[in-house]
């Protein structure tokens, strides 16, 4: 492949070709779909306050979240294509209560789609990145049921998200490895700009939400206040930490330059085992960062192993280069099993996890 020269379809074509012969062409075809739908919601974007669509709704989706305009926008164009376009038998939203069947089903409907229409949807109104999130399984033969959607990650077909900033990137993994496409607005087309991304194993970089920190586990805390801690602590160099509040953007700057995200378990509600979508959000991005070669953990296994309950399933997330997502994990084993010691930091002093 020719960087910068080769477009999406032209891509698509031979690594299904090569690696998805069941599928055949039906899968490529349905991801340029997904291109097309991402397309339209890069214009709409890209036109901010021109085009009359900031702002919220009265209305709330099913996890009572206030609804914005392009949410809702969003999620219409992807279900207008979906319907369209003749692939898919059915398709979840995480704009939607439930999964909603295409009927008549097509005779070449051969997959079902999951999807977070515009994930960082808060970031809207004020001019920062958003994305949109995708995960395409296998249809049953027959009428989808609720438990055809409720496969684990690692049965995916394909996955990838949609980032609109600066440049509109569509970057995706059809189980061989992960690959960056730009839209060139002059032609409309992606094209190939980033092959073979790999995150750095080990980083310097980390992106959490640190105003829950008083809600975190005790292996969570440790670890971010050993990275704050610098290179006076038991890590020995400093850490940056970033926070953009749109997972989409979050995870797309460690699949650039490498990072851990962490969205982890806390007690800030109870009735919540973690606050991303296990779905539409944290299977997709998951079988993205590890085939760049990163890791994607709950803390106490591996995300995409996860058996789904429930279509709107919520989970803890912690992504990104494989030797900093490891020691997380390490920090939650020995926590469950009693056995993590006492740890220094000049920032924090001799504690142990247990001692009040």
């Amino acid at each position: 492949m020719h960087l910068g020269r080769t477009t999406l379809s032209k891509f698509l074509i031979q690594q299904v070709r090569e690696h998805h012969a069941e599928e055949g062409a039906g899968l490529a075809a349905l991801l340029v779909d997904i291109a097309a739908a991402v397309k339209a919601i890069s214009a709409m974007t890209a036109k901010g306050a021109l085009a009359g669509i900031l702002g919220s709704l009265e209305s709330q989706n099913v996890q009572g979240e206030t609804q914005k305009k392009l949410d809702v926008l969003s999620d219409q164009a992807f279900i207008n294509t979906f319907q369209l376009g003749g692939l898919v038998a059915g398709l979840a939203s995480e704009e939607n209560d439930d999964p909603i069947a295409v009927e008549p089903r097509p005779a070449c409907a051969n997959f079902l789609t999951l999807f977070d229409p515009l994930d960082g949807s808060s970031n809207i109104d004020v001019n920062v990145s958003v994305g949109s999130i995708f995960s395409v399984v296998r249809a049953p033969k027959g009428k989808p049921s609720l438990q055809d959607y409720l496969v684990p990650g690692d049965q995916q077909l394909a996955a990838g998200y949609a980032i609109y900033g600066p440049s509109t990137m569509l970057v995706l993994t059809v189980g061989q490895g992960t690959h960056g496409f730009t839209l060139d607005r002059e032609v409309g087309n992606f094209i190939l700009t980033h092959p073979n991304i790999q995150i750095p194993a080990s980083t310097s970089e980390f992106a959490i939400n640190t105003s829950n920190e008083r809600f975190w586990e005790p292996p969570v805390q440790r670890y971010v206040e050993e990275c704050k801690a610098g290179k006076t602590g038991v890590r020995g160099r400093d850490f940056n930490m970033r926070w953009i509040a749109s997972m989409v953007a979050d995870v797309h700057r460690i699949l650039m330059r490498g990072g851990v995200f962490m969205y982890p378990k806390d007690t800030k509600d109870p009735s919540k085992p973690g606050r991303l979508r296990l779905m539409y959000e944290a299977n997709p991005m998951s079988m993205v960062i590890e085939q760049a070669g990163g890791a994607a953990s709950t803390g106490r296994g591996r995300i995409l192993e996860v058996k789904p309950e429930q279509i709107h399933q919520r989970i803890p997330v912690i992504v990104g280069s494989r030797e900093e997502v490891e020691r997380v994990a390490k920090y939650h084993d020995e926590y469950d099993k009693g056995e993590d010691k006492a740890y220094s930091s000049p920032l924090f002093k001799e504690r142990s996890l247990f001692q009040n």
